[in-house]
């Protein structure tokens, strides 16, 4: 094995020949020089270091050194992380250090040195805001993008997953693995289960105010007791079919028919109660047989010919399946039917659709607050400026444009969005969901709500109290819905 042997430069010099030669030398020039040393960190570094802050290094004045001639001082660049000169009414050691505040919300790289900045110096922090400015005000812009906030299940970002109604042309050619896959479709409805299960309860106990399922054939409406003037939960479906209410009252889910009650279509007893549907057809049928009796009684009962009960039932349900799919079809159920309504639709095979683009996709679910397997969702928002002619010349004109389902506390809280920014005028023009404008129907309400207690009791639902102020109100819509909103000096004015 061969062994390595050193080799020796002959300018090589042992470190302790260096230290005296330099040493000679500063004592020659009439300078002695320190030693190399460490420099302790200042205490303003520490901190910023501990609170996770990387500070910049900064440029070295004067060469290397930092300093002006060969005998000078190195220049600490950590002396002042502001890198500014004193003021003349400043202490030679600086003011204070007064304890440092949180960072604001957008903190970005580039505003290290300025959080260092305001936290030596608060007095020159202080911005003065336009209350009526949006850009301008850190509380408007937050306000704005809370209310474009809403929790969806489920969330694949490739599909729009509202309206679901009609929904086949825009979802056509779209990746849809579970389409032929029974175990994933399984999974995908047992995930769906349990979030609407968890919407339900969060609704009966008050700290979800409502929310939405939509189908690829109709939309149900939860509202939590105390909304639209209602003392019990309520539930509206619309549109509906024949063959779904069928198979509702198969399940033992008691509901009525409200627009055909309005439309005197519907029955009601002389205590003025409402009758079920299978009450009404009962009554009808008494009342067909009462019109031929008395031709009974007069003896011409063989001339005029009695229609069999086979064509009284088919003028019944051929009036009946007018109705479908058309707003008078909408069903309100209430109370502790709901729950059984919660049951019926987990359980529905029709639910679902077997074919097309929809096929083995779960109902949307929407709501206002999160809850078990909800993603957060941001509506989409855009701006626009044009120039519009005046009789001045031109003016700028700024438009917002927000597109993706828009639920009543979201519109709300953009009106006092907008009243407040826009110095109490602005114009809207909406472009509602027409299968759901059917809910703004008054329903009937057997007692008169206290609103302080409603209110107390929803305090939790995660809405503001204006909103919850309005949507405690019984509608005055009926089945139309606002198309245009239009505000001048503080005082509103719609159009349905």
């Amino acid at each position: 094995m061969a062994l390595s042997v050193p080799c020796y430069s002959p300018s090589f010099r042992k470190p302790p020949e260096v230290v005296r030669l330099r040493r000679k030398r500063a004592r020659s020039r009439g300078a002695a020089a320190e030693p190399p040393r460490e420099l302790p960190e200042p205490a303003a570094r520490r901190a910023a270091l501990a609170a996770g802050l990387h500070l910049r290094p900064f440029p070295a004045v004067g060469g290397r050194g930092g300093g002006g001639g060969p005998g000078a001082a190195r220049r600490n660049p950590f002396a002042r992380l502001d890198n500014r000169p004193r003021v003349a009414a400043e202490p030679p050691d600086g003011p204070a250090r007064e304890q440092p505040e949180a960072p604001g919300p957008f903190l970005d790289s580039n505003q290290e040195n300025d959080l260092l900045w305001e936290e030596k110096f608060p007095e020159r922090t202080t911005v003065t805001e336009l209350p009526q400015d949006p850009k301008l005000s850190t509380e408007l812009r937050c306000t704005f993008q809370q209310s474009l906030i809403y929790w969806l299940h489920p969330a694949l970002s490739w599909l729009p997953l509202f309206p679901r109604i009609g929904a086949d042309r825009k979802m056509a050619g779209k990746t849809s693995p579970w389409s032929n896959d029974a175990t994933l479709q399984h999974v995908l409805m047992s995930d769906w289960s349990v979030s609407f299960t968890s919407l339900y309860n969060l609704l009966k106990t008050k700290l979800c105010p409502y929310f939405y399922v939509c189908t690829y054939q109709f939309t149900v409406l939860f509202r939590a007791a105390g909304l639209a003037g209602s003392d019990l939960i309520t539930a509206l479906i619309s549109p509906t079919t024949r063959g779904l209410r069928e198979a509702m009252r198969n399940e033992g889910i008691e509901f009525s028919l409200p627009l055909i009650k309005e439309s005197g279509h519907k029955k009601e007893t002389s205590s003025g109660t409402s009758l079920g549907y299978g009450e009404e057809q009962a009554i009808s049928d008494e009342d067909e047989e009462e019109s031929f009796s008395w031709l009974e009684e007069m003896g011409v009962q063989d001339k005029i010919k009695k229609p069999d009960i086979l064509s009284i039932k088919l003028r019944k349900e051929k009036h009946e399946v007018q109705m479908d799919h058309r707003p008078e079809s909408v069903v309100l159920v209430k109370g502790i039917n709901t729950f059984t309504l919660l049951n019926f639709l987990i359980n529905c095979k029709s639910l679902v659709a077997t074919s097309g683009p929809q096929a083995g996709l779960p109902p949307t679910l929407l709501s206002p607050v999160a809850f078990r397997g909800a993603t957060m969702q941001i509506l989409k928002a855009r701006s626009v400026n044009v120039k519009t002619q005046a009789l001045s010349g031109y003016r700028d004109q700024f438009s917002l444009e927000i597109t993706g389902p828009i639920m009543p506390h979201s519109l709300h809280s953009l009106t006092m969005l907008l009243r407040s920014s826009q110095s109490g005028s602005f114009s809207a023009v909406l472009y509602p969901h027409e299968p759901t404008a059917v809910f703004n129907i008054c329903l009937p309400v057997d007692k008169v709500l206290d609103r302080e207690v409603v209110h107390k009791e929803l305090t939790n639902c995660g809405l503001h109290p204006n909103t919850l102020e309005q949507l405690s109100q019984i509608p005055l819509l009926g089945k139309s819905s606002l198309r245009n909103v239009v505000l001048r000096d503080y005082i509103y004015n719609w159009r349905s």
